[in-house]
């Protein structure tokens, strides 16, 4: 009698036609799909040294996400996905990536307070795999960077690995980071202090999509400063960052 508990019948599938007809009797055909593209990318990612890239002409994705709070292994969510592409310091407005995220659970208050997102909001949108698919689309090979990237990259790391079973493999550079190096007297490195001590307007914070924009025009600032210090690769600024 064939066993036809769910490792038993995808050991069965995978004998009679492969991993992927497997996956896809599992799951549904495009979740199936997305996890693949998804494990192609990071894979992909993971071939080329970017470290000879010159400052001036690197491509990047500022990004952020909005989340239920900040544990994303003990139940918190991705609620939304935001992202702007940047040519060395040449913001790209008109090519922009936005997406909610159906979190599968409640917004607790104080996070529909901040970001303005509701569960009404979120009810209908896409589910984690399906956007996450379509963010890595959007960033293909390029840097990522954003502000205070511990908290991103955790939510990122958790998702991948969760619909995926893969680890972000594309290189992160974090503002803050880079404000420490510029600015090592100044105590204060939040977003907001930042946007201020720059004169960069301040459209709507905790907005995945705003906030991205507004750090890709603090990256442009950061890249004038960067240039007239005489660094040149991304490998040169990592060397530095690594000191701090």
């Amino acid at each position: 009698m064939k066993d036809m508990r769910p490792g038993g019948r995808m050991w069965q599938l995978y004998k009679m036609g492969g991993l992927t007809p497997a996956i896809t009797s599992m799951f549904d055909v495009q979740s199936a799909q997305q996890m693949a593209f998804i494990r192609s990318m990071l894979k992909e990612q993971r071939k080329d040294s970017l470290f000879e890239i010159p400052l001036h002409a690197m491509e990047i994705v500022v990004f952020d996400l909005e989340t239920t709070g900040f544990s994303p292994y003990n139940g918190d969510e991705i609620i939304s996905f935001g992202g702007v592409s940047v040519i060395g310091g040449e913001v790209q407005k008109d090519h922009t990536f936005y997406s909610m995220v159906n979190p599968k659970r409640k917004i607790p208050e104080d996070i529909i307070e901040l970001t303005g997102i509701t569960n009404e909001m979120v009810a209908d949108a896409p589910e984690l795999i399906g956007v996450l698919s379509d963010f890595l689309e959007f960033v293909q090979q390029r840097i990522l960077v954003a502000h205070a990237t511990g908290h991103d990259k955790n939510f990122l790391n958790s998702a991948l690995w969760r619909t995926s079973k893969v680890s972000l493999s594309h290189r992160v550079l974090d503002t803050m980071m880079i404000a420490k190096w510029l600015m090592p007297k100044r105590k204060n490195l939040s977003l907001d202090s930042l946007l201020h001590a720059y004169e960069i307007p301040i459209t709507q914070r905790h907005h995945a999509l705003e906030d991205s924009l507004m750090t890709a025009e603090l990256w442009s600032r950061f890249m004038e400063e960067i240039k007239a210090r005489n660094v040149d690769t991304l490998g040169d600024l990592y060397a530095l960052l690594s000191h701090h």
